[in-house]
């Protein structure tokens, strides 16, 4: 079993940076995949980016690429969002999940461990 516990979401105006955090428990993440997924009001989870533990390759939605970074600290069983240029349309709940091996990165049903979400908002 793996516990998540995402943190760092707050309110912050358009243009600032905000870093995620996502605690992990009961498992080591060094042999993870792990991503980042976020759900806005009245809009369908969506994928936000993926980090492979084989090879720590990234992928991220073409929403947020060149703007946020996932990295992971094996030492502290953490993974973290680094979100820059902030933006409204980023205001959501954010989750980390967690698998062995997630083969479709961006497919939720690919995840079986998830965070119970930390909230951002980005106001214009």
């Amino acid at each position: 079993q793996v516990q998540l516990a995402e943190s760092g979401g707050g309110l912050v105006q358009a243009g600032d940076s905000l870093r995620l955090s996502c605690a992990a428990s009961g498992r080591t993440l060094s042999t993870y995949d792990m991503a980042w997924f976020r759900q806005a009001p009245g809009k369908e989870r969506e994928f936000v980016a993926h980090d492979s533990w084989i090879g720590h390759r990234t992928y991220y939605a073409d929403s947020v690429k060149g703007r946020f970074t996932v990295s992971r600290d094996n030492a502290k069983n953490t993974v973290y969002l680094q979100m820059n240029s902030l933006k409204p349309e980023d205001t959501a709940v954010y989750y980390c999940a967690a698998d062995r091996r997630a083969q479709r990165m961006t497919v939720q049903d690919e995840y079986l461990y998830w965070g119970q979400g930390t909230q951002v908002t980005v106001s214009s």
